[in-house]
């Protein structure tokens, strides 16, 4: 895939995953249902967590894929965090209550923003490599997908199953 394919494929899954967002944004959550177990932890959210992770996750993701092409010279970038990041957890629990409203205007300002760093990455860019934590070598291409569309994508995912429970 070419940079520009790919940027243009990401683009227009922002596009389908955003719309997905706002409509789950409209809907009065469910106070009880929670997500599937999580494969890799069994953890199971409420929609609380889902969106405050959503809204947090997006922005800290766009500075580390900037920090991976700011900082490429040939050698994976180290950049990231795990599951276990105490940052990404005490976010999570500190905005779980906040209304929906404001963790969707929170997520929807994130994906604007990445929707902007995706249409100006040029091959240059796509062409660099990070080197995460726990996932080892990645090419700014799976970051993206791993961390960013992906990412909301799965979200999105937990949010429809959460509304049909």
């Amino acid at each position: 895939m070419t940079d520009t394919s790919a940027a243009d494929s990401f683009l227009i899954r922002l596009d389908a995953v955003s719309a997905r967002f706002a409509s789950h944004a409209a809907e009065t959550p469910s106070d009880h249902a929670l997500t599937a177990p999580d494969p890799s932890s069994g953890e199971r959210w409420d929609s609380g967590q889902v969106w405050a992770h959503c809204a947090e996750f997006v922005p800290y993701w766009i500075e580390q894929a900037r920090i991976v092409i700011g900082s490429y010279e040939g050698e994976p970038v180290p950049f990231g965090r795990t599951k276990v990041d105490e940052g990404r957890i005490t976010a999570i629990e500190r905005d779980r209550r906040q209304p929906v409203a404001v963790l969707w205007s929170e997520t929807h300002s994130g994906i604007e923003r990445l929707r902007h760093m995706l249409a100006a990455l040029d091959s240059a860019a796509w062409d660099t490599r990070g080197l995460h934590p726990s996932l080892g070598v990645m090419r700014m291409e799976r970051v993206v997908e791993e961390f960013l569309v992906g990412h909301l994508e799965q979200h999105a995912d937990q949010l429809d199953e959460v509304a049909r429970a």
